[in-house]
C-alpha cells in the first residue's frame, strides 16, 4: 500500500468510502450486508488501508452504525475514521450539536480523526457561514477538546462558491474533499479547484475517482487507445493513475461495493505509477469523447426530495442509454416499471435539482426522456 504524509500521520493513499456498501441481495435500496462489509473491512485493514469514511446520510443513516460496529473489532488507534456534518440539508443547520453527538454514538467512538462540513455548494454556503447557527464555532470547539482531530470540508459547488467559503474559513480548514477524476478535470473545473486549494496550502481528498463507476465502462475504442500505452493496466486503474499524478492529492476514497472491487483497487495502490504527458493527453481525449453523458453519480440526494418518489439515478442511467442509442432494451426496462415510477411521472417541480451536487437539469432530462421513449425503438 502507498502511504501519504499528512501532518504527523501516514495515510493509506486509498481509503474505504462507505457510501456504496454491499447490500443484501445486491438491492441498491436494501439493508447493508453486514457480513460482507466486515469481510471487506478485514481485507482492507490486512492490506494496509487505514482510512474509513462515512456520513450521516449514507445508506439512510445506517452506514455510520454498521461501520462503527465493524470497526469496533479493531484497536481504535489502528485506523482513522472520518464523518461529516450533513449541511446539504438546510433543516440540519441549527442541529449541529445534536447531530454530532448522535454520530459519535452511532459510530461507537469518542472522537473522529477527520470531520467535514459536508457538501458546500451554492445553496448552503451562506447558512454554513451564518454565525446564528454557530456551526464553525461548535466544530472548532470540538477540535480543541480533541473530539475532532482534523477539520475539513467537502465541496460539490462551483469554483466561486469554494473561493467564497475559503476567504472566510480557509485558515481553519486542514483538508478538502472534492469530486476529482479525469472527466471532471475540465467538466466540473476540478483543475481550477485543485489550484485554488493549493493557494491555501490545503491538501486534496478525492471523492468519485471513478465517477460512480462510469469510468470503468469505456468504449472499445477508448479501451484500445489506453491499452496501446499501458497494456498491463486495467481501465479503472487509469483513473487512479491520473490521480497519482497530482501532487496535492493525499487521499483517494473509493466507494467499493464488493470484495473483488476492493482487491483490484488495492492491487493498483501497491505502487505509484503516475502518468506521463503522453498518457495524460490520451486520457483527456478519452474524457472528451464521453462528455455527452449526463454525469449522475447516483449519490441519491435527489430521491429524498422527489414528491413522486421516483428513482431518479436509475431513470437517468436509462436516459443516458437513449442518448447513445434509443434501443429496445431501454424501452423494455422502462415498461417494466410501474407507471407512476416512469419518467412521465415527473411533474417538473425541480425539487431534485435543488439538492443535486452535480447541478443537473433533471426535469429537462425527464422531459427529453419521455420524448425519446415516444419514438420507435431501435434494435
Amino acid at each position: 500500500m502507498i502511504y501519504k504524509d499528512f501532518q504527523d500521520m501516514k495515510l493509506s493513499a486509498l481509503g474505504f468510502g462507505a457510501m456504496r456498501l454491499p447490500t443484501v441481495n445486491r438491492d441498491p435500496n436494501g439493508p447493508i450486508d453486514e457480513k460482507q462489509t466486515a469481510e471487506m473491512t478485514a481485507y482492507a485493514i490486512e492490506h494496509g488501508i487505514n482510512y474509513f469514511d462515512t456520513a450521516y446520510g449514507y445508506h439512510d443513516g445506517q452506514s455510520e452504525v454498521i461501520m462503527g460496529k465493524v470497526l469496533s473489532q479493531y484497536a481504535r488507534e489502528s485506523y482513522y475514521l472520518a464523518d461529516k456534518f450533513p449541511g446539504y440539508d438546510l433543516a440540519n443547520m441549527d442541529k449541529v450539536e445534536a447531530i454530532f453527538e448522535e454520530q459519535l454514538s452511532k459510530c461507537g467512538t469518542e472522537y473522529f480523526d477527520f470531520y467535514l462540513l459536508h457538501n458546500i455548494y451554492e445553496k448552503n454556503v451562506d447558512p454554513y457561514m451564518d454565525e446564528k447557527y454557530g456551526i464553525m464555532d461548535y466544530l472548532l470547539a470540538q477540535k480543541k477538546a480533541g473530539r475532532i482531530r482534523h477539520l475539513g470540508f467537502s465541496a460539490h459547488g462551483r469554483f466561486e462558491t469554494m473561493e467564497k467559503f475559503l476567504k472566510v474559513y480557509g485558515k481553519d480548514m486542514e483538508f478538502c474533499q472534492i469530486q476529482l477524476n479525469y472527466l471532471d478535470w475540465t467538466l466540473q473545473d476540478a483543475k481550477a479547484k485543485v489550484e485554488l486549494l493549493a493557494q491555501y496550502e490545503i491538501p486534496v481528498w478525492v471523492m468519485e475517482p471513478l465517477r460512480g463507476g462510469a469510468l470503468t465502462k469505456l468504449s472499445d475504442e477508448n479501451k484500445a487507445k489506453l491499452a496501446a500505452l499501458r497494456p498491463e493496466e486495467s481501465v479503472p486503474a487509469w483513473a487512479f493513475r491520473f490521480l497519482q499524478s497530482i501532487d496535492s492529492v493525499k487521499m483517494v476514497l473509493s466507494g467499493m461495493s464488493d470484495l473483488e472491487q476492493m482487491k483490484e483497487n488495492i492491487k493498483t495502490y501497491e505502487e505509484e505509477k503516475p502518468l506521463t504527458e503522453k498518457e495524460t493527453a490520451a486520457l483527456m481525449e478519452v474524457a472528451d469523447s464521453m462528455l455527452d453523458i449526463l454525469p449522475c453519480t447516483a449519490c441519491r440526494y435527489c430521491t429524498a426530495h422527489c414528491p413522486q418518489e421516483l428513482d431518479i439515478p436509475v431513470l437517468l442511467s436509462m436516459y443516458n442509454e437513449t442518448r447513445f442509442s434509443n434501443g429496445l432494451i431501454t424501452h423494455m426496462a422502462v415498461d417494466a416499471l410501474a407507471e407512476e415510477k416512469r419518467p412521465s411521472a415527473c411533474i417538473g417541480c425541480k425539487s431534485c435539482e435543488a439538492v443535486c451536487p452535480q447541478q443537473l437539469s433533471i426535469a429537462d432530462a425527464m422531459s427529453d426522456f419521455v420524448e425519446k421513449l415516444n419514438q420507435p425503438a431501435g434494435l
